[in-house]
Formats: structure tokens, C-alpha cells, sequence
């Protein structure tokens, strides 16, 4: 059996995780590009009055607005480098023990009706000889989750920029998922959970591969 460091990351913190901050690898800064913002605009002026609803009534004037900003917020993953936040982070260390960061919180856009999913991404790797800093595998989902998504893509893009940065032994990627366009729409299911995983290296044995489902599956003593 591997030693395992165990992250339960019920929430993220770090001072690094706040907005106008910037290192020698990538910038993070909450602003809109106006350009867009005043398109979102005008487009979500004219989808209001197509409902059939006043966009200039008192309740909706500044409706297209905040949609606009809200929209480049839940798609700013576009605009940022998962690969170049987990670079500024690396650390050598000879440790080959499983890493794991489980229940990071993640909501993200279906890119078939764009509305939102939401649920936990638990990702383990296997270091070889680089580690890095815990907060950023967090960063790493949340900028892959602030995109037009599927949940199946979000996944695969998790473990690829922590396999092509780190080049460890093996990383695991666990997604759960509830989808609003499973449950205002459509099948209109309410309790449905969608579940994918991804495994690459040492986690594609057997052993590896179940001791890291039993870990999350834990519910570790506080």
C-alpha cells in the first residue's frame, strides 16, 4: 500500500487565489474587455425583447448588463493558461507517494444548452521528482471548468496539463456532476449524477487505480 497525502478541499483560500495578482508565469485580473461587454449587451438586449419581455422596464434595464459580466466571468478560462499556473508552482522533491485533491468545488457551462453544471473534481498524481503547490491543482479545474464545456472534455483537459507539466507517474481524474439541462429541461431528472474519470501511467493498474477510488470514496476522521 502507498503512503497518500489527502487534500480535503472543502474550500480554497490561499492568498494567492485572489484576483489582480500576477507572477513571472501568468497575470490574474478580474476586468472585462469592453469591446465584448457592450456586444453581450446589445445581444442579450435583443434576446429579452424576443422573449417577449421590456428590456428597458425598471427590473430589466441593467439585466443585459450584469448577464454580460457574468458570462465573461464563467468563460474567463479561455483567457488563462492552466499549464503556465502549474509551472509557477513546481517544486523538486523526491517523494513518489500519491497526491490527492479531492471535492474541489466546480461549476462550469454545458456547451450544448449553456447552462450550468455543477459538482466536486477529485485529482490524485503520482510525483516524479516535481510536486506543486496544492492551490493551483484547484486553479487548474477551475479554469478548464469556466469554459463552454462537456464534462467528458473537462476531465481529459484536467490530467493533460497535469501529465504534460509535471511528468509524473501516473494522474487520476475523477469528475461528479449534476446538469441543469438534465434537470430544468429535458428528462427533467432531478437526482441524476453524471460520473467520469480519467486515468493515465501507474493509475492504469488495478491496485493504484482502486486504492485511489477508495480514498475518495473516504470519509477520513477530522
Amino acid at each position: 500500500m502507498q503512503n497518500t497525502t489527502v487534500n480535503n478541499n472543502k474550500r480554497i483560500s490561499d492568498a494567492d487565489d485572489e484576483f489582480n495578482i500576477s507572477d513571472r508565469h501568468y497575470t490574474k485580473i478580474d476586468s472585462y474587455g469592453m469591446e465584448t461587454l457592450d456586444n453581450l449587451i446589445h445581444h442579450y438586449q435583443g434576446i429579452i425583447t424576443s422573449l417577449g419581455e421590456d428590456a428597458e422596464r425598471e427590473g430589466l434595464v441593467k439585466t443585459p448588463e450584469r448577464i454580460a459580466k457574468a458570462m465573461q466571468f464563467l468563460t474567463q478560462g479561455y483567457n488563462q493558461d492552466a499549464e503556465a499556473v502549474i509551472r509557477s508552482a513546481m517544486f523538486n522533491e523526491e517523494c513518489s507517494e500519491m497526491v490527492i485533491v479531492k471535492d474541489i468545488e466546480l461549476y462550469s457551462m454545458c456547451e450544448h444548452h449553456m447552462l450550468p453544471f455543477f459538482g466536486r473534481a477529485h485529482v490524485a498524481y503520482i510525483p516524479n521528482g516535481k510536486i506543486v503547490g496544492l492551490s493551483k491543482i484547484a486553479r487548474v479545474v477551475d479554469i478548464f471548468s469556466r469554459r463552454l464545456q462537456v464534462q467528458e472534455r473537462l476531465t481529459h483537459q484536467i490530467l493533460e496539463a497535469l501529465q504534460n507539466t509535471l511528468n509524473p507517474h501516473g494522474v487520476a481524474v475523477v469528475i461528479e456532476a449534476s446538469h441543469l439541462c438534465m434537470m430544468m429541461r429535458g428528462v427533467q431528472k432531478q437526482n441524476s449524477v453524471t460520473t467520469t474519470s480519467a486515468f493515465i501511467g501507474q493509475f492504469q493498474e488495478v491496485q493504484t487505480r482502486n486504492e485511489f477510488i477508495n480514498l475518495i470514496a473516504a470519509r477520513l476522521s477530522k
